[in-house]
């Protein structure tokens, strides 16, 4: 796989706790950086697929009746 680099300054604080994170679990910080970076943009991007998804459904036309709006309207309350 290919890879590239990126610089990032830490602070001393964070930096500090990933020594500590691999020292104690015989983990690089490489390994422990690429790992907690990965997980963030996973839990994080499902909100840009949704939005791309909306988009083609919207570019589709499909989209909901007056109908359905007003029954999620009606059983959430709004």
């Amino acid at each position: 796989m290919a890879a590239k680099t990126i610089n990032v300054r830490l602070p001393e604080a964070l930096y500090n706790q990933i020594e500590e994170l691999s020292k104690a679990t015989a983990c690089t910080k490489r390994f422990l950086t690429i790992d907690a970076l990965t997980r963030y943009v996973e839990r994080e991007s499902w909100q840009i697929r949704d939005i791309h998804e909306g988009m083609k459904e919207a570019d589709a036309g499909e989209f909901a009746t007056n109908e359905q709006v007003k029954g999620v309207f009606a059983k959430y309350g709004a």
